[in-house]
Parts: C-alpha cells; sequence; structure tokens
C-alpha cells in the first residue's frame, strides 16, 4: 500500500536551524516526506550559519534535509521559495537567485484568492538584530545553553515518567520585557503589511508560532522547528491553518487507517463478486 500523503497548495516553515543539535530534524523529514504541495516556502534560518562557525554539528539528517528539498523541486512539481533569515545570512550577497524551481529571495508574495500575503522572516523588524549582529550573536549563545538544560531537564522528567517541558517557551510567556518585544515586532510587520497593501503577513525568527488578526492584518508565524515544531499551510479552498507536528502525524495516521479500510473493502468486494460466480457456476452445473 502507498505511504499515505497529506497534500496542501503550498507550506510554510521556517527555523529549522540545520547545524545545531537542538534542530528536530527526524520530525521535520518525516513532515516533508509526507506531505505534497504545489509551492514550498522555507522562511528562513534553515541553515544555522552562527552555530556552524562555531561549533560543526551536522548531522546525516540534515544532509537527508536538503536532499529532499532538491528531490522536492526535482520530482515533485514544487516550487521552492527559500527566503534568507538572519541566521543564514551568508546568502544575502547572492541574492536573488533562481536555480530552476528554486528560488533564494529576501522576501515573497503568497498571492491567494483572498489577497496577498507578504512573506518575509521577520528578523529586519527584531531591534536586536537590527542594531548589533554581535548581541544578536551573544543572545543566540544563551539561547542555545538554555536549549542544552532544557534538553538534561527534559531527561530528568522523562526518567520520572513526566511529559516534555519547555523551559524557553515558559520563559517567553512570562518574562515582561520579551512579551512587549513580541508584540512590537508584530507591530511592525502589521505596519509594512498595510504599507504593501497585503491583507497578511507570515513569517518566522522569534520561534513563536501564531495565527491571528492584529487590525485588519492576518498575522501568521510559522514557528520553528527547534521547540515548537510547527508550520503554516495553505489548503486548495484558500484557507490557511497553523499545524503542528503532532496533529499532522494524527491526520496522516488517520489517513492510513482509512486508505487500509478501502482497500479492506476492495478486497472483500472482490472476494464477494469471485465468490457469487462460483455460485453460478456450480448452479448451472446442477441444472446440467
Amino acid at each position: 500500500m502507498k505511504k499515505p500523503v497529506l497534500k496542501f497548495k503550498s507550506v510554510i516553515l521556517s527555523d529549522v536551524h540545520l547545524g545545531t543539535p537542538d534542530c528536530k530534524i527526524d520530525e521535520v523529514n518525516h513532515f516533508l516526506k509526507h506531505t505534497r504541495c504545489e509551492r514550498l516556502i522555507l522562511n528562513g534560518d534553515i541553515i544555522d550559519g552562527w552555530s556552524l562557525k562555531r561549533k560543526l554539528s551536522w548531522e546525516k539528517g540534515h544532509t537527508k534535509f536538503v536532499r529532499r528539498i532538491l528531490k522536492i523541486a526535482e520530482k515533485k512539481d514544487t516550487d521552492v521559495i527559500y527566503i534568507r533569515g538572519n541566521h543564514d545570512d551568508f546568502l544575502a550577497n547572492y541574492l536573488p537567485l533562481v536555480f530552476d524551481r528554486i528560488q533564494l529571495v529576501e522576501e515573497y508574495t503568497l498571492k491567494t484568492s483572498g489577497g496577498d500575503y507578504l512573506c518575509i522572516h521577520g528578523d529586519c523588524f527584531d531591534a536586536i538584530t537590527t542594531h548589533s549582529k554581535f548581541i544578536s550573536i551573544l543572545g543566540d549563545i544563551g539561547y542555545q545553553s538554555l536549549l542544552k538544560f532544557n534538553r538534561y531537564y527534559n531527561k530528568y522528567r522523562s526518567l520520572r515518567g513526566k511529559e516534555y517541558f519547555s523551559v524557553s517557551k515558559a520563559i517567553k510567556a512570562k518574562v515582561k520585557n520579551i512579551v512587549n518585544h513580541i508584540s512590537d515586532f508584530e507591530k511592525h510587520l502589521q505596519s509594512l503589511a498595510e504599507k504593501r497593501q497585503c491583507v497578511g503577513i507570515i513569517c518566522g525568527h522569534i520561534h513563536t508560532a501564531e495565527d491571528k488578526m492584529i487590525g485588519d492584518i492576518r498575522y501568521l508565524n510559522s514557528g520553528d522547528w527547534v521547540e515548537s515544531m510547527t508550520a503554516i499551510v495553505e489548503h486548495f479552498d484558500g484557507r490557511f491553518e497553523l499545524i503542528d507536528y503532532k496533529e499532522f502525524c494524527e491526520r496522516l495516521e488517520a489517513k492510513s487507517i482509512a486508505q487500509a479500510q478501502k482497500k479492506a473493502d476492495r478486497f472483500a468486494a472482490a472476494n464477494a463478486a469471485q465468490e457469487q460466480v462460483l455460485w453460478l457456476s456450480e448452479d448451472e452445473l446442477a441444472q446440467a
């Protein structure tokens, strides 16, 4: 039986951070393997050049991710749009760049039946990133240290039979300065979307998945594949949806069960038809 896939018009994901030990590479590869779309938008920080400069953490799965993207563009009739982020800013001097069905750009306008959506990583509206790359790198080192602590802490929780708990998410939700920073970030993106006469804006960067209205602008953030494991999908009827990995797997499992049931029903129907033919043949012989 064919492996099930979920089909969408567009898939948008960001902040995979290839080259870091906390990249959820198995999950994102599984997500891409069982997804089909007309347009795949990689909205920045796919490769973490900052971390690679400090310490090489490139795994086999990271190479598999890159190969899968190339395969998607080559064999699945999918346009791949790679938007530069701040961690993959080494691409900046070469943009825009086009390789067959792969585009490398600073930003992208996604045209939908409901209006235009501006796709941008969002680092240009982060005051810290904009004014001091040095401070941004220090902040990134701090964040990586927090994630490292998070790994050990959750190993301890796992041994005690407790569920995964994200320390960094809890800090983001409770520290007033961080909450205000995210709020300002969102307002700047709202203003940009209004200036570009777009009905919505899709970004990443802050590792906080979101789908909400800010005034008349729909604000979508695809989160990350370090902690939240989320993506934005556009359905064929024009609907946008924020989907996390757990929900994705549940839908995939439900489709797999439905496919297996459909195959079993076809097999049962074929057997019933064959039995009917045999019964008629025996009846005809008896009459003869």
